[in-house]
C-alpha cells in the first residue's frame, strides 16, 4: 500500500515550504500518511536563464492565471521528452471539469530547464546528493511517493509573472508519485498516470481541496470535507448544504454526506479527490471556480474607456471566454432601463441607436456576469463573478 502526505491550501505567492500531498495508488481508493513540515532540498546550483515559451496565451497575464511548467532531470538531449510530457500534463488538466470550461482563464508557459544529469533521486538514501536544478526527489520526509522540489530554486527558474501563477514541476521519472498543496505542484512526468496525477494534485493546489479517501487526516478545514451529516448541514447552512440531493456529475448518485473511515464526511461516494481518474464533485467544482474568480476578473476591459463619451459611438466590453456552450452574460442598461444591444454576442452597443437629442446625457452601463449553475453561492457571484462598467453619453 502506497503512502501519501496531507495537503494544505494553495498560495500564489511562494513562501516557506509547507506540507504537501502525494496521490496514492493508481487503482482503488487513495491512502494517506501525514508528513511533518519539510525544508527545501537544496540543489546547490544557481538558476541561469532558461528558455521560456508561451505555449498557450488566452489573454493579458495580469488577468489570467499562468501555469508554469518546469522540468527537472532532463538533459539537453531529453528536452523533447520534457516538452512532450509537459504538453500531455496540461492537456490532461484541461480535459476535466471545471478546468475544461474555464481553460480560457489560464495562460500556459513552459521553462526548458536543462539538467547536467538525467533523472532525479528516486531511492531512499540519507546520503544522496540531488544535483539537479530543481532538486526534485522522492522519499520526501520518508514517504516513498512524496515527490518534493526545491521551491526557492523552482521559483527562480520560473521568474516573476505579471499576474498570479502556479508552478508545476515535472520530474524525469517513470515512478508513481507527485505532490500538491502550497508552493510547487509536482508529478513524475514519465509515469503512465501523470495525467491523472495532475488532475488530483491541482485540486489541492487551485481548489484548496482536501483528500476524500478513508485514511486522510481528520481535518475538515476544506470545502469538500465536513464533520456534520446532511441533516445538520441543512439546519445550520454550512459546508455544501446548497448542493444536497443534486445529481452527481459522474452519474454515481447524489450529493450528500458520505462518511469515511476517518470520521469525516465527503460530498459523494467517489471523486477525483478520492480515486484517480474520477470527476470533481459539485461542491469541489464550485470551490475551484471560486478560487479562479478570487484571482481573475470576468471582464478584461472596455472601449472606449469608461467615462464621458460623445454620441454616436460604439461601446464595447471584453468578457473572458468560456469553452463550450457556457458563456458569460452581458446586460446593458440606459439610465437603469434594460436595452438590447445590436451585437449578436451582446458585447457591444451602438449609441447611434439611442437617437439622443443634442445635449441630452444618459448613463449606459454594461454588466458582465458568470451565471454558471456550478456556483450556488449567490453572494459570491455578486461580489466576484460580476463586473460593471459605465459611460456618460452625450447627444
Amino acid at each position: 500500500m502506497l503512502l501519501s502526505a496531507a495537503a494544505l491550501p494553495a498560495v500564489l505567492e511562494l513562501a516557506a515550504p509547507s506540507p504537501s500531498t502525494v496521490i496514492g495508488p493508481p487503482a482503488g481508493p487513495l491512502t494517506d500518511h501525514a508528513a511533518p513540515p519539510r525544508s527545501p532540498q537544496q540543489a546547490d546550483l544557481r538558476a541561469p536563464a532558461a528558455p521560456t515559451v508561451d505555449i498557450r496565451r488566452s489573454g493579458d497575464p495580469a488577468n489570467r492565471i499562468t501555469l508554469v511548467l518546469l522540468g527537472d532531470g532532463y538533459t539537453e538531449d531529453q528536452q523533447n521528452v520534457f516538452r512532450e510530457q509537459a504538453d500531455r500534463a496540461w492537456r490532461a488538466l484541461m480535459e476535466i471539469e471545471p478546468f475544461r470550461t474555464y481553460q480560457g482563464f489560464f495562460n500556459i508557459r513552459r521553462v526548458d530547464v536543462v539538467s547536467p544529469s538525467s533523472g532525479i533521486a528516486e531511492s531512499e538514501s540519507t546520503g544522496r546528493s540531488t544535483r539537479t536544478p530543481l532538486g526534485m526527489h522522492f522519499w520526501c520526509e520518508g514517504t516513498a511517493r512524496l515527490l518534493c522540489a526545491d521551491e526557492s530554486a523552482t521559483a527562480r527558474y520560473a521568474g516573476e509573472g505579471d499576474g498570479p501563477q502556479y508552478l508545476i514541476a515535472l520530474a524525469n521519472s517513470s515512478e508513481y508519485g507527485g505532490a500538491g498543496g502550497t508552493g510547487v505542484t509536482t508529478l513524475a512526468g514519465g509515469s503512465p498516470d501523470a495525467g491523472r496525477i495532475i488532475q488530483h494534485e491541482i485540486g489541492h493546489t487551485v481548489g484548496e481541496l482536501g483528500d476524500e479517501y478513508d485514511s486522510a487526516p481528520d481535518d475538515a478545514d476544506y470545502p469538500n470535507l465536513a464533520t456534520v451529516d446532511a441533516d445538520q448541514m441543512r439546519r445550520t447552512k454550512v459546508k455544501w448544504w446548497r448542493w444536497l440531493d443534486a445529481p452527481s456529475p459522474d452519474g454515481g448518485g447524489t450529493v450528500g454526506a458520505y462518511r469515511s473511515a476517518n470520521g469525516l464526511y465527503r460530498p459523494t461516494e467517489d471523486s477525483v479527490m478520492r480515486t484517480l481518474g474520477g470527476s470533481y464533485n459539485l461542491p469541489s467544482r464550485e470551490a475551484i471556480i471560486e478560487q479562479l474568480y478570487r484571482r481573475v476578473r470576468p471582464l478584461d476591459g472596455a472601449t472606449p474607456a469608461p467615462g464621458e463619451v460623445a454620441a454616436p459611438a460604439r461601446l464595447a466590453v471584453q468578457p473572458l471566454q468560456l469553452t463550450g456552450a457556457r458563456q458569460l452574460r452581458v446586460d446593458w442598461t440606459v439610465d437603469g432601463v434594460a436595452v438590447e444591444p445590436q451585437a449578436p454576442d451582446r458585447t457591444w452597443l451602438d449609441t447611434a441607436a439611442l437617437a439622443l437629442a443634442p445635449g441630452r446625457r444618459v448613463t449606459v452601463q454594461a454588466t458582465v456576469t458568470d451565471t454558471t449553475d456550478w456556483v450556488r453561492d449567490e453572494g459570491f457571484r455578486q461580489e466576484f463573478m460580476t463586473r460593471s462598467v459605465s459611460w456618460t453619453v452625450t447627444g
